[in-house]
Protein backbone atom coordinates (compact mmCIF):
# COMPACT_ATOMS: atom_id res chain seq x y z
CA UNK A 1 0.00 0.00 0.00
CA UNK A 2 3.04 2.29 1.06
CA UNK A 3 4.49 1.78 -2.79
CA UNK A 4 1.35 2.36 -4.39
CA UNK A 5 0.63 5.61 -2.53
CA UNK A 6 3.87 6.60 -3.17
CA UNK A 7 4.01 6.09 -6.87
CA UNK A 8 0.49 7.28 -7.39
CA UNK A 9 1.29 10.85 -5.66
CA UNK A 10 4.30 11.11 -7.78
CA UNK A 11 2.20 10.28 -10.73
CA UNK A 12 -0.41 13.35 -9.88
CA UNK A 13 2.56 15.42 -8.65
CA UNK A 14 3.88 14.63 -12.41
CA UNK A 15 0.93 15.74 -13.88
CA UNK A 16 0.21 18.57 -12.27
CA UNK A 17 3.67 20.09 -12.91
CA UNK A 18 3.30 19.06 -16.56
CA UNK A 19 -0.04 21.28 -16.76
CA UNK A 20 1.51 24.25 -15.15
CA UNK A 21 5.30 23.75 -17.47
CA UNK A 22 2.90 24.50 -20.33
CA UNK A 23 1.01 27.60 -18.97
CA UNK A 24 4.17 29.55 -17.68
CA UNK A 25 5.44 28.93 -21.08
CA UNK A 26 3.38 30.99 -22.54
CA UNK A 27 5.01 33.73 -20.60
CA UNK A 28 8.34 34.94 -22.02
CA UNK A 29 10.75 37.78 -21.04
CA UNK A 30 12.47 40.79 -22.55
CA UNK A 31 16.10 41.90 -23.15
CA UNK A 32 15.37 44.34 -20.23
CA UNK A 33 14.49 41.86 -18.03
CA UNK A 34 17.10 41.21 -16.22
CA UNK A 35 17.94 45.21 -15.49
CA UNK A 36 14.14 45.75 -14.83
CA UNK A 37 14.34 42.96 -11.84
CA UNK A 38 17.93 44.61 -10.49
CA UNK A 39 16.26 47.95 -9.95
CA UNK A 40 13.29 46.48 -8.48
CA UNK A 41 15.58 44.57 -5.92
CA UNK A 42 17.69 47.35 -5.64
CA UNK A 43 14.82 50.03 -4.80
CA UNK A 44 12.80 47.56 -2.27
CA UNK A 45 16.12 46.86 -0.57
CA UNK A 46 16.67 49.26 2.44
CA UNK A 47 13.04 48.65 3.08
CA UNK A 48 11.99 46.45 6.71
CA UNK A 49 9.41 43.78 5.50
CA UNK A 50 6.75 45.71 7.65
CA UNK A 51 7.17 48.84 5.17
CA UNK A 52 7.31 46.56 2.40
CA UNK A 53 3.81 45.35 2.99
CA UNK A 54 2.16 48.37 4.22
CA UNK A 55 -1.48 48.59 3.61
CA UNK A 56 -3.15 51.88 3.97
CA UNK A 57 -6.39 51.38 6.43
CA UNK A 58 -9.49 50.90 4.93
CA UNK A 59 -13.32 51.49 5.62
CA UNK A 60 -15.82 49.20 4.50
CA UNK A 61 -19.26 48.52 5.01
CA UNK A 62 -20.16 45.55 6.92
CA UNK A 63 -20.82 42.52 4.45
CA UNK A 64 -24.45 41.74 3.25
CA UNK A 65 -24.79 38.50 4.28
CA UNK A 66 -28.23 37.12 2.86
CA UNK A 67 -27.21 33.51 3.29
CA UNK A 68 -23.30 33.09 3.79
CA UNK A 69 -20.99 34.16 2.29
CA UNK A 70 -21.07 38.25 2.19
CA UNK A 71 -18.25 40.08 -0.27
CA UNK A 72 -15.95 41.91 1.45
CA UNK A 73 -13.99 44.11 -1.76
CA UNK A 74 -12.13 47.27 -2.21
CA UNK A 75 -8.86 48.31 -4.35
CA UNK A 76 -5.84 46.89 -3.69
CA UNK A 77 -2.98 48.85 -2.50
CA UNK A 78 -0.82 47.81 -4.87
CA UNK A 79 -1.60 48.49 -7.83
CA UNK A 80 -0.41 46.32 -11.01
CA UNK A 81 -0.83 45.79 -14.86
CA UNK A 82 -4.41 44.18 -14.66
CA UNK A 83 -7.42 45.66 -13.59
CA UNK A 84 -9.49 42.83 -12.70
CA UNK A 85 -6.01 42.14 -10.12
CA UNK A 86 -6.30 45.41 -8.75
CA UNK A 87 -9.45 44.78 -6.46
CA UNK A 88 -9.04 42.29 -3.79
CA UNK A 89 -12.37 40.02 -2.73
CA UNK A 90 -12.87 38.12 0.20
CA UNK A 91 -15.68 36.24 0.61
CA UNK A 92 -16.88 36.60 4.82
CA UNK A 93 -18.48 33.37 6.17
CA UNK A 94 -19.86 35.09 9.67
CA UNK A 95 -20.52 33.06 12.17
CA UNK A 96 -23.95 33.50 14.65
CA UNK A 97 -22.42 36.08 16.74
CA UNK A 98 -19.82 37.36 14.19
CA UNK A 99 -19.31 40.60 15.80
CA UNK A 100 -16.38 40.32 17.92
CA UNK A 101 -15.71 36.73 16.52
CA UNK A 102 -11.90 35.04 16.00
CA UNK A 103 -11.95 35.11 12.17
CA UNK A 104 -9.62 32.94 10.31
CA UNK A 105 -8.29 33.48 7.23
CA UNK A 106 -8.52 30.62 4.15
CA UNK A 107 -5.85 30.64 1.47
CA UNK A 108 -5.83 28.82 -1.35
CA UNK A 109 -3.25 26.96 -3.33
CA UNK A 110 -1.53 28.08 -6.71
CA UNK A 111 -4.22 27.48 -9.40
CA UNK A 112 -7.23 26.89 -6.62
CA UNK A 113 -10.00 25.06 -8.81
CA UNK A 114 -12.88 25.45 -6.80
CA UNK A 115 -13.82 26.80 -3.81
CA UNK A 116 -16.08 23.98 -2.97
CA UNK A 117 -14.15 22.67 0.18
CA UNK A 118 -13.62 25.96 1.70
CA UNK A 119 -17.00 26.48 2.01
CA UNK A 120 -17.21 23.18 3.43
CA UNK A 121 -14.55 23.65 5.83
CA UNK A 122 -15.89 27.18 6.61
CA UNK A 123 -18.56 25.95 7.89
CA UNK A 124 -16.60 23.97 9.99
CA UNK A 125 -14.86 26.93 11.45
CA UNK A 126 -18.69 28.47 12.11
CA UNK A 127 -20.03 25.77 14.02
CA UNK A 128 -16.57 26.37 15.94
CA UNK A 129 -17.50 29.77 16.48
CA UNK A 130 -15.16 31.71 14.25
CA UNK A 131 -15.86 33.77 11.42
CA UNK A 132 -14.66 32.36 8.18
CA UNK A 133 -13.01 34.23 5.05
CA UNK A 134 -12.53 32.95 2.03
CA UNK A 135 -9.38 34.97 0.64
CA UNK A 136 -9.03 35.76 -3.56
CA UNK A 137 -5.19 35.19 -3.72
CA UNK A 138 -3.93 37.95 -6.64
CA UNK A 139 -4.50 36.68 -10.50
CA UNK A 140 -7.60 34.13 -8.55
CA UNK A 141 -10.91 33.67 -9.27
CA UNK A 142 -12.54 37.07 -9.74
CA UNK A 143 -9.19 38.70 -9.88
CA UNK A 144 -8.25 36.32 -13.10
CA UNK A 145 -7.47 38.84 -16.17
CA UNK A 146 -9.38 38.17 -19.11
CA UNK A 147 -7.65 35.84 -21.64
CA UNK A 148 -5.68 34.00 -18.74
CA UNK A 149 -7.05 30.93 -16.85
CA UNK A 150 -7.54 31.14 -13.07
CA UNK A 151 -3.73 32.00 -11.08
CA UNK A 152 -2.01 31.41 -14.43
CA UNK A 153 -0.14 35.58 -13.93
CA UNK A 154 0.83 34.65 -9.89
CA UNK A 155 3.96 32.77 -10.70
CA UNK A 156 5.82 32.59 -13.96
CA UNK A 157 9.51 33.89 -15.08
CA UNK A 158 8.00 37.72 -14.44
CA UNK A 159 9.73 37.75 -10.72
CA UNK A 160 8.53 41.21 -10.19
CA UNK A 161 4.80 40.66 -10.85
CA UNK A 162 5.64 37.60 -8.66
CA UNK A 163 6.90 39.78 -6.05
CA UNK A 164 4.03 42.07 -6.23
CA UNK A 165 1.43 39.17 -5.89
CA UNK A 166 2.95 37.94 -2.84
CA UNK A 167 3.19 42.10 -1.92
CA UNK A 168 -0.40 42.20 -2.90
CA UNK A 169 -1.48 39.09 -0.71
CA UNK A 170 0.52 39.89 2.59
CA UNK A 171 -0.89 43.88 2.42
CA UNK A 172 -4.11 43.19 1.70
CA UNK A 173 -4.93 40.49 4.59
CA UNK A 174 -3.10 43.21 7.19
CA UNK A 175 -5.94 45.74 5.85
CA UNK A 176 -8.63 43.31 6.51
CA UNK A 177 -6.97 42.55 9.79
CA UNK A 178 -6.96 46.31 11.06
CA UNK A 179 -10.71 46.54 9.81
CA UNK A 180 -11.68 44.03 11.51
CA UNK A 181 -9.99 45.06 14.74
CA UNK A 182 -12.13 47.98 14.21
CA UNK A 183 -15.22 46.14 14.58
CA UNK A 184 -14.05 43.84 17.48
CA UNK A 185 -12.11 40.82 16.29
CA UNK A 186 -8.94 40.73 18.47
CA UNK A 187 -7.81 37.10 17.23
CA UNK A 188 -7.44 35.41 13.93
CA UNK A 189 -6.18 32.00 12.45
CA UNK A 190 -4.50 30.85 9.42
CA UNK A 191 -5.31 27.87 7.46
CA UNK A 192 -2.91 28.11 4.44
CA UNK A 193 -2.11 26.21 1.43
CA UNK A 194 0.99 25.60 -0.73
CA UNK A 195 0.76 28.92 -2.47
CA UNK A 196 -1.54 30.62 0.09
CA UNK A 197 0.47 28.87 2.91
CA UNK A 198 3.99 31.11 1.22
CA UNK A 199 1.76 34.23 1.95
CA UNK A 200 0.37 32.96 5.04
CA UNK A 201 4.12 32.53 6.47
CA UNK A 202 4.90 36.13 5.57
CA UNK A 203 1.87 37.75 6.89
CA UNK A 204 2.89 35.72 10.75
CA UNK A 205 6.00 37.72 9.95
CA UNK A 206 4.51 40.91 10.37
CA UNK A 207 1.15 40.13 12.31
CA UNK A 208 1.12 38.64 15.46
CA UNK A 209 -2.80 37.84 16.87
CA UNK A 210 -2.81 34.86 15.87
CA UNK A 211 -4.41 31.71 18.24
CA UNK A 212 -3.12 29.42 15.46
CA UNK A 213 -1.38 29.28 12.05
CA UNK A 214 -1.60 26.41 9.84
CA UNK A 215 0.53 26.00 7.25
CA UNK A 216 0.00 22.98 5.10
CA UNK A 217 2.41 22.29 2.35
CA UNK A 218 3.93 26.18 2.05
CA UNK A 219 6.08 27.21 -0.25
CA UNK A 220 9.39 27.96 2.25
CA UNK A 221 12.27 27.18 -0.06
CA UNK A 222 11.84 30.08 -2.60
CA UNK A 223 15.34 29.32 -4.01
CA UNK A 224 14.33 25.65 -4.68
CA UNK A 225 11.18 26.85 -5.90
CA UNK A 226 12.85 28.54 -8.85
CA UNK A 227 15.84 26.88 -9.39
CA UNK A 228 14.86 23.02 -8.62
CA UNK A 229 11.09 22.32 -8.24
CA UNK A 230 9.61 20.71 -11.00
CA UNK A 231 6.95 23.65 -11.27
CA UNK A 232 9.68 26.13 -12.01
CA UNK A 233 10.82 24.22 -15.27
CA UNK A 234 9.62 26.54 -17.76
CA UNK A 235 10.20 29.89 -15.39
CA UNK A 236 14.66 28.74 -14.73
CA UNK A 237 14.53 28.09 -18.21
CA UNK A 238 13.50 31.36 -19.34
CA UNK A 239 15.94 33.40 -16.57
CA UNK A 240 18.77 30.97 -17.77
CA UNK A 241 18.05 32.33 -21.55
CA UNK A 242 18.09 35.95 -20.18
CA UNK A 243 21.01 35.49 -17.57
CA UNK A 244 19.51 36.24 -14.52
CA UNK A 245 21.54 34.31 -11.96
CA UNK A 246 20.38 33.00 -8.42
CA UNK A 247 22.21 35.90 -7.08
CA UNK A 248 20.60 38.43 -8.09
CA UNK A 249 17.28 37.76 -7.22
CA UNK A 250 18.45 36.02 -3.61
CA UNK A 251 18.84 40.09 -2.93
CA UNK A 252 14.96 40.09 -2.84
CA UNK A 253 14.79 36.82 -0.18
CA UNK A 254 14.50 38.98 3.43
CA UNK A 255 11.43 40.73 2.27
CA UNK A 256 9.66 37.17 0.45
CA UNK A 257 11.51 34.21 1.96
CA UNK A 258 9.38 32.75 4.88
CA UNK A 259 13.06 31.48 6.26
CA UNK A 260 14.00 35.30 6.57
CA UNK A 261 11.42 36.18 8.72
CA UNK A 262 10.02 34.58 12.33
CA UNK A 263 6.21 34.08 13.58
CA UNK A 264 5.32 37.45 15.50
CA UNK A 265 2.91 35.05 17.54
CA UNK A 266 5.41 32.92 18.97
CA UNK A 267 6.54 29.43 17.67
CA UNK A 268 4.49 27.19 19.73
CA UNK A 269 1.24 28.69 17.93
CA UNK A 270 2.08 27.23 14.14
CA UNK A 271 1.66 24.04 12.69
CA UNK A 272 3.32 23.03 9.89
CA UNK A 273 1.82 20.23 7.48
CA UNK A 274 3.93 18.29 4.79
CA UNK A 275 3.53 15.36 2.42
CA UNK A 276 5.95 12.47 2.81
CA UNK A 277 6.17 12.16 -1.02
CA UNK A 278 6.39 16.11 -1.97
CA UNK A 279 8.54 17.09 -4.40
CA UNK A 280 6.95 20.66 -4.97
CA UNK A 281 6.94 21.36 -1.07
CA UNK A 282 9.43 19.14 0.54
CA UNK A 283 9.08 17.91 3.33
CA UNK A 284 12.60 18.27 4.52
CA UNK A 285 12.70 21.88 3.38
CA UNK A 286 9.33 22.28 5.58
CA UNK A 287 11.03 20.36 8.59
CA UNK A 288 14.35 22.72 8.39
CA UNK A 289 11.78 25.99 8.87
CA UNK A 290 9.55 23.92 11.64
CA UNK A 291 13.00 23.95 13.67
CA UNK A 292 13.41 27.47 12.55
CA UNK A 293 10.47 28.52 13.88
CA UNK A 294 11.33 27.06 17.63
CA UNK A 295 8.50 25.61 19.55
CA UNK A 296 6.32 25.39 16.16
CA UNK A 297 4.75 21.67 15.50
CA UNK A 298 5.01 19.21 12.61
CA UNK A 299 2.61 17.05 11.23
CA UNK A 300 3.26 14.36 8.07
CA UNK A 301 0.62 12.59 5.84
CA UNK A 302 1.85 10.39 3.20
CA UNK A 303 0.87 12.30 0.06
CA UNK A 304 2.40 14.36 -2.59
CA UNK A 305 1.35 17.66 -2.87
CA UNK A 306 -1.74 17.20 -4.38
CA UNK A 307 -3.77 15.00 -1.75
CA UNK A 308 -6.46 15.06 1.13
CA UNK A 309 -5.19 13.91 3.83
CA UNK A 310 -3.43 17.15 5.95
CA UNK A 311 -6.41 19.29 6.17
CA UNK A 312 -8.13 16.67 8.54
CA UNK A 313 -5.24 15.79 10.21
CA UNK A 314 -4.87 19.57 10.61
CA UNK A 315 -8.04 20.07 11.79
CA UNK A 316 -7.51 17.37 13.96
CA UNK A 317 -4.06 18.77 15.62
CA UNK A 318 -6.06 22.26 16.32
CA UNK A 319 -9.10 20.10 18.27
CA UNK A 320 -6.32 18.66 20.35
CA UNK A 321 -4.86 21.43 21.52
CA UNK A 322 -8.25 23.09 22.02
CA UNK A 323 -7.00 26.70 19.73
CA UNK A 324 -10.69 26.20 17.90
Amino acid sequence: MSAWRHLSARALDAGMCAMMYAIQRRHRLHAGSRAELERYIADHAPLSRDAYFHGVPIDLPAPEAHGAPGVLSWPSPITTAFSENNRTQILFFPTTKSESAPTVFMLHALMSASDRGYRQWAARFNAAGWNACFVHLPYHYSRTPRDHRNGELAITANLIRNGEALRQGVSELRQLMAWLRVRGTTEFGLWACSYGGWIGALLASVERDFRFVALLEPIVDVGHAIWQSPTGLALRRELRVHRIPPEVIEGHFPLVSPRHGQPLCGGDRVLFAAGDYDTIARAEDIRQLHKQWAGSSLLTEPQGHFGYRLMPAAWAWLRERAML
